[in-house]
């Protein structure tokens, strides 16, 4: 029975070095070599300074900038508190939020579709893209907010459009922090 123990203690240290300390290290390494921008996080810098990661939702609340999803992540937008709100879809405070969302995007845009990813959280509550669709919506208030024609500010979202990986996965999408960068190249 003795050695039974030595087994088990021995085998659990071993993977534990090689799983839990080796194997993250040599990944690391490896992604560090072969695709530096996205191991350090995907930052983007604006002037020298370090603005947020294409990876990450920021809050963009001004009428000149392109809106997020939005996010359920701590108090919003909080990369340390990523998650959903787990509210079912029957909770009464979730219903409640979504037609509040929804009343004020008709509002703003009356006469067209509310897209659904202007009202609804991601998992993660920091997805930081939008589809096309949810970029197309905000192009009057945006272009209205800085006297830009509709046309222009549609023509940079068709730039920003990523399409589906090897042509097959995902959706297409929009980032709203690159879009809104280069919005403000365009118009300060």
């Amino acid at each position: 029975m003795h050695s039974v123990w030595k087994t088990s203690i021995r085998f659990t240290l071993v993977t534990t070095v090689l799983l839990g300390i080796a194997y993250p290290l040599v990944v690391t390494g490896i992604a560090s070599v072969f695709f530096p921008r996205q191991a350090a996080g995907s930052l983007i810098l604006k002037d020298g300074q370090v603005i947020g990661s294409s990876l990450l939702a920021q809050s963009f609340t001004s009428d000149r900038y392109f809106h997020p999803r939005p996010s359920a992540a701590g108090n919003g937008y909080d990369a340390t508190a990523s998650g959903g709100s787990n509210l079912a879809q029957s909770n009464a405070k979730l219903v409640q939020r979504v037609q509040g969302d929804i009343d004020k995007l008709s509002a703003q845009n009356p006469g067209k579709p509310v897209p659904i990813d202007m009202v609804t959280t991601s998992g993660s509550g920091l997805d930081p893209d939008i589809t096309p669709d949810a970029a197309y919506f905000q192009v009057p208030r945006v272009a209205r907010a800085r006297s830009l024609g509709e046309e222009r500010v549609r023509q940079l979202i068709q730039q920003h459009i990523t399409g589906r990986q090897f042509g097959i996965l995902g959706e297409p999408r929009v980032n709203v922090l690159a879009l809104n960068l280069d919005l403000d190249k365009i118009a300060k």
